[in-house]
């Protein structure tokens, strides 16, 4: 890609932003990588640090690079940190954020439902894989997740025993399958529990729960994950910070 600063055009540093983002989107630069430093790269591209330094902080602010003071930049990795704090939004009433636990009911693969492949841009009938599991915050289950992922892109899962899946699914994703997860769009609403919530969670049929329906996204803005979740209100609530 040929950087210009002709007048009208995009700005370099947009420009020097997207060079990256297409480095770590076709794999040069893999999560848990140290990309090269600033003055590296403005010399490669042929522009000034501080142009550099710009798009690189857009990256950091994005979540896409991870700055470490005295050892460099690097592409962000997926951990129960930024599990919990960029993609985690419930907080019992005293605000706390807590990573919950999770328990695994079933993986498995089925046809995806007209739905499913909708969000997903899968083929009518394409195969999917299907996660149940409950998740427990202060000793006590609160969530009900369902789980969809594309079946091409995550190997045997949902083919084997998987009684023993990770809290932190975005992890799983990214170091057994490749795949980062960088932003997730999520839909809200109420809902009554149905009698299979209500045995999960100890409620009663009927009981108000809020239904957080979300699309996880890659950097290149490829959908992966399509997941709802049915949270009790009871003691949790949701929150998200807006800046």
């Amino acid at each position: 890609m040929v950087l210009s600063n002709a007048k009208g055009s995009i700005p370099l540093y947009m420009q020097i932003k997207d060079l990256l983002v297409a480095r770590v989107t076709e794999g040069e630069w893999v999560p848990g990588d140290i990309i090269p430093s600033e003055m590296q790269l403005a010399r490669e591209l042929n522009v000034s640090q501080g142009t550099v330094r710009k798009a690189i902080t857009e990256l950091v602010e994005n979540n896409v690079l991870v700055r470490r003071q005295g050892r460099g930049t690097f592409v962000a990795t997926h951990d129960g940190d930024r599990a919990l704090f960029h993609f985690f939004h419930i907080v019992n009433d005293n605000g706390t954020k807590i990573l919950p636990e999770s328990k695994t009911l079933s993986c498995r693969r089925k046809r995806a439902s007209r739905q499913e492949a909708s969000k997903l841009n899968l083929s009518s009938g394409a195969q999917v894989v299907c996660i149940d599991r409950i998740r427990i915050l202060d000793n006590q289950p609160t969530l009900i997740e369902t789980i969809i992922l594309p079946a091409e892109l995550f190997g045997d899962l949902g083919q084997r025993q998987a009684r023993n899946l990770p809290n932190t699914l975005y992890e799983l994703y990214e170091t057994q399958f490749g795949i980062t997860i960088h932003r997730a769009d999520e839909q809200l609403r109420a809902v009554a529990a149905t009698d299979r919530d209500a045995s999960l969670l100890g409620l009663e049929a009927g009981s108000p729960l809020l239904e957080i329906a979300r699309t996880a996204l890659t950097l290149d803005g490829t959908p992966v994950e399509l997941r709802i979740s049915r949270c009790s209100t009871s003691k949790h609530y949701y929150q998200n910070a807006v800046f």
